[in-house]
């Protein structure tokens, strides 16, 4: 799909899909290929390919820039044009977050997603951030997307302030929270227009919540287990069904819950291949797979219900 320049992504449901590997930590094409065409085919808006449930950091730039090609070309040749690719492209300096801003364009992605630096979080003052985000948004040749996740950045959060300041430049388009602060999300829905800047939640457990503070959708990593399901509720919401809305986002939050404590990307590895027929629990470490087996019986009851409700859509 293509997007005018400067535009952010169109709202809806934006899943940072995860890479699979074989057994030599290899990239896994024809699970990549599988998983990538039942999310597209479970209704998603667009795919983020290297969000921290991509194994970004785990990967070289040329397998970055084929993982990428890889979602863009699947999605062509299964008749999906219209699913946007946006591309996780945080580098730990300037100078790299550039080169994989061109390479994701290159690739086929129409939109950067971009971290900021982490492994020196006391040097990165409000001055410092400000500027790396829009150096790299002025050499990017696409429209890029501030991505908040204090977890992978050495605690580093950026606030309201600081995104809705970076959100006026003009090829900064939007914001992934995966801080999950609501607050945060509707300060900058209320101070930016939707039409030139988009905030998404990064946790399916406020996925509601987002959209009643005026979130553009939801850009998150239970939608790897479940795309359809996240594409009812927000069907619900657009029709005004509050009611069954809340009750489906009661059963989201509880499986996401339970997903973190599996672990997320590897635990979403183990779910996909024992559920949906593809795919295996292969991680690069440091990461270790997830066993399923060995986990509490009562661990995973809710994704259960929400793999039941997945597989009935």
């Amino acid at each position: 799909m293509s997007v005018a320049k400067n535009l952010p992504p169109p709202p809806g449901i934006y899943v940072p899909a995860v890479v699979f590997f074989d057994e030599n930590e290899e990239l896994d094409i024809p699970s990549i290929k599988a998983h990538v065409l039942r999310l597209a085919q479970g209704g998603v808006t667009g795919i983020l390919v290297q969000g921290s449930n991509g194994e970004a950091q785990h990967l070289s730039h040329d397998e970055r820039k084929e993982t990428i090609r890889l979602t863009r070309a699947t999605l062509d040749e299964n008749g999906f044009q219209d699913v946007l690719v946006i591309a996780g492209t945080g580098g730990q300096s300037t100078k790299e977050t550039k080169k994989l801003c061109v390479d994701a364009k290159e690739a086929g992605a129409s939109h950067a997603l971009v971290l900021t630096p982490g492994v020196w979080p006391t040097q990165m003052t409000k001055e410092r951030i400000l500027k790396f985000h829009r150096d790299v948004a002025d050499a990017s040749p696409i429209p890029t997307m501030i991505y908040n996740f204090p977890v992978v950045t050495a605690g580093l959060n950026l606030d309201s302030d600081v995104i809705a300041a970076l959100g006026e430049h003009p090829n900064i388009v939007g914001t992934k929270l995966s801080c999950a602060d609501v607050g945060k999300l509707h300060r900058l829905t209320s101070t930016l227009p939707a039409s030139k800047f988009a905030t998404f939640p990064g946790s399916s457990s406020v996925f509601l919540q987002g959209l009643v503070s005026g979130s553009a959708g939801i850009i998150a990593a239970l939608p790897n287990v479940a795309p359809k399901v996240h594409r009812q509720l927000y069907r619900l919401w657009n029709e005004g069904n509050l009611v069954e809305a809340q009750n489906l986002q009661a059963l989201l939050g509880h499986a996401d819950w339970e997903l973190q404590k599996l672990g997320s990307i590897a635990g979403i590895k183990a779910i996909v291949s024992k559920h949906f027929g593809y795919g295996n629990t292969n991680v690069r470490g440091p990461l270790t797979p997830q066993d399923l087996e060995a986990a509490a019986p009562s661990a995973s009851s809710k994704l259960d219900e929400l793999i039941v409700l997945e597989k009935f859509l």
